[in-house]
C-alpha cells in the first residue's frame, strides 16, 4: 500500500490536532520542519508521497503535539529577529515580544560605538546574537548559569557565523570587565502564577528560565544588587519584565541606583514589558 501524499498528510494531521486547538499553520510548520522545507516547497510537493521514515516520525510528533509538547521543540528551531535558532528542552523558546527589546536597544544606542554588551541568562543566545547580527562592531558576551543552555547558544553562534564570547556564570559571578550595556530576559514568573500558564510552557519549558522567588522579582533584585561592579557612568541595563511588574522593578533599581534614569516601555499589546536603567 502506498504512503499518502503530502496533501493527504496535511489533511490527516489537521484532523488529528484540530480538536486540541491546533491549526493548519501548525501542521504546515510540523511538515516543513520535518522535511526541511519552506511553505513553497510544501506546496510544490503536495502530490509527492511521503517516505516511511518521515511518515513515522511525523506521526510521533503529531502524538506529542496532542500532549501539548511545544512545536518548536518538535522541529528543533525557532525563528527570532531573522535568525533561525536551535532550541531544545534546555532552553526557553524565544518569544516575539523579546524582539521588541532588541529593537529598543538598537534604536537607543549608536551603531558607531564599539560597545561591550552582556546578555545575562542568554538561553538560546537570542538577544545577544540578534544584536551581533545587526551591530557586528559590538563586543557581545553571552552568559548563562545553565551549561546545557549555553551549549545551544554556542551552536547557534557557530551556525550563524557570529563572533561572540561565552561564560557559564550565575549572573555576574564569573563576568569580568566593565560593560556599556547589560541586557536580560530573566525568569520573572511567580510560583503562584502556574495556574494561569499554558500547559505546553508549564510542562515542557525549563522552570529555571521561567520562575523566580519573591513574587518573580528575585533576579531583578540580584541584578540591581550585583551589577555595580560591571557598570560605567552612562551604562544601561535593559530587561524584559512581567506585564504587572513595572512599578516594582522600577523601585528595586531606583533604590539601588538613586541617580539613575529609568524608563518603562510597553509592548505591541500595550502592556509594560521592558525597562531601561541608565546609570
Amino acid at each position: 500500500m502506498n504512503n499518502p501524499t503530502f496533501f493527504e498528510v496535511q489533511k490527516w494531521a489537521f484532523s488529528c490536532i484540530k480538536g486540541n486547538g491546533g491549526t493548519l499553520e501548525d501542521v504546515d510548520y510540523l511538515i516543513c520542519g520535518q522535511m526541511g522545507w519552506n511553505k513553497t516547497q510544501l506546496l510544490m510537493n503536495y502530490r509527492t508521497r511521503i517516505d516511511d521514515k518521515n511518515y513515522q516520525e511525523l506521526q510521533e510528533k503529531i502524538e506529542l503535539y496532542n500532549q501539548d509538547y511545544p512545536l518548536q521543540y518538535l522541529i528543533g528551531y525557532q525563528d527570532f529577529y531573522g535568525l533561525r535558532l536551535k532550541v531544545t528542552k534546555n532552553t526557553l523558546i524565544p518569544r516575539p515580544e523579546t524582539e521588541e527589546l532588541v529593537d529598543w536597544i538598537l534604536n537607543d544606542n549608536s551603531k558607531n560605538e564599539n560597545y561591550d554588551v552582556l546578555d545575562v541568562g542568554t538561553g538560546t543566545g537570542a538577544i545577544g546574537l540578534a544584536l551581533k547580527s545587526i551591530r557586528s562592531n559590538w563586543n557581545i558576551f553571552l552568559s548563562d548559569i545553565s551549561e546545557p543552555a549555553l551549549k545551544v547558544a554556542k551552536e547557534n553562534a557557530q551556525n550563524l557565523n557570529l563572533d561572540v564570547s561565552f561564560s557559564t556564570s550565575d549572573l555576574f559571578e564569573k563576568i569580568e570587565g566593565k560593560k556599556d550595556i547589560i541586557v536580560s530576559n530573566p525568569p520573572y514568573i511567580s510560583e503562584n502564577e502556574k495556574i494561569y500558564m499554558d500547559k505546553s510552557v508549564l510542562n515542557y519549558e525549563p522552570h529555571q528560565a521561567l520562575f523566580a522567588k519573591n513574587n518573580g522579582l528575585e533576579i531583578y533584585e540580584r541584578i540591581a544588587n550585583e551589577s555595580g561592579k560591571l557598570l560605567k557612568q552612562g551604562s544601561k541595563i535593559y530587561m524584559e519584565i512581567g506585564f504587572l511588574q513595572g512599578k516594582a522593578v522600577k523601585k528595586i533599581f531606583k533604590d539601588s541606583f538613586p541617580n539613575s534614569e529609568i524608563t518603562l516601555k510597553k509592548d505591541i499589546n500595550g502592556n509594560d514589558r521592558m525597562i531601561c536603567v541608565k546609570i
